[in-house]
């Protein structure tokens, strides 16, 4: 049933941003594609019964432009953190999802870059484009500095394309630490379970004094913010030791 109410809201979804779509092109108005996309968003979450709890979005300045880093952990990453971002947030993203025919079109006229992650040049040139944007039309952008998707619920390495980004716009990075996502939507799962998920937001931080030199102390920082996200979660998570077992 679950599935096929989000077939449902897909069609609904295609069906609004094709009508949109062309009344907007003709004046450049791009928010109301994106309103209908958080909309579409936040009923998909509620569809799959996945309850969120969110933690530190007060330290985001909506009028202020960032790169927001999360690790990733499952499909479910990308459209939850688009519908709690509190800002008109774009998303960098493998160039495969732009080909849906309607949604495709939609993402690339508000905003959304498309990267080619097997080769250098098309990385580059989407930073390139995606720092464009950010400099000219104030955009936020959202990046997953691991690349991919864990397989196995942990933190992977770092590259570096997001915090090149975030020097070339002269933008703070905010750190989001995600958890719970992996058991609901693990990599190669074609449907999700219901549960609960928490989500942390961490204070800016900032870029300007960084250098491509520095770049790696700037990775660690934000990772580690990413980490002590996950730890304090793991932490409130753990079941609580009765009080005989303690003493014992």
């Amino acid at each position: 049933m679950r599935t096929i109410l989000l077939g449902l809201v897909y069609l609904v979804l295609v069906v609004l941003l094709s009508v949109v779509l062309l009344i907007s092109w003709p004046f450049g108005v791009r928010e109301p594609i994106l309103t209908i996309a958080k909309w579409a968003m936040d009923l998909g979450l509620k569809i799959l019964a996945i309850r969120v709890d969110v933690t530190g979005r007060e330290a985001v300045d909506r009028k202020t432009r960032y790169v927001f880093m999360a690790n990733h952990l499952s499909f479910i990453d990308g459209p939850m953190l688009f519908r709690l971002i509190p800002q008109s947030v774009r998303v960098i993203l493998k160039k495969s999802v732009f080909r849906i025919p309607v949604v495709g079109q939609g993402m690339r006229y508000v905003g959304f870059v498309p990267v080619d992650r097997k080769g250098i040049r098309g990385g580059k040139r989407s930073i390139e484009t995606a720092g464009r944007l950010m400099r000219q039309r104030g955009y936020s952008y959202l990046v997953f500095p691991e690349g991919t998707r864990s397989l196995d619920g942990r933190i992977q390495a770092f590259r570096r394309g997001g915090f090149f980004l975030a020097l070339e716009a002269g933008a703070a990075i905010v750190p989001i630490s995600i958890a719970g996502t992996f058991a609901l939507m693990p990599k190669g799962s074609m449907f999700a379970r219901s549960g609960r998920v928490r989500v942390r937001f961490h204070s800016p931080v900032p870029t300007q004094r960084c250098s491509r030199e520095t770049m790696g102390e700037l990775m660690a920082e934000v990772k580690a913010a990413i980490e002590s996200g996950l730890r304090e979660d793991e932490s409130a998570s753990a079941p609580a030791i009765p009080p005989r077992a303690r003493s014992s």
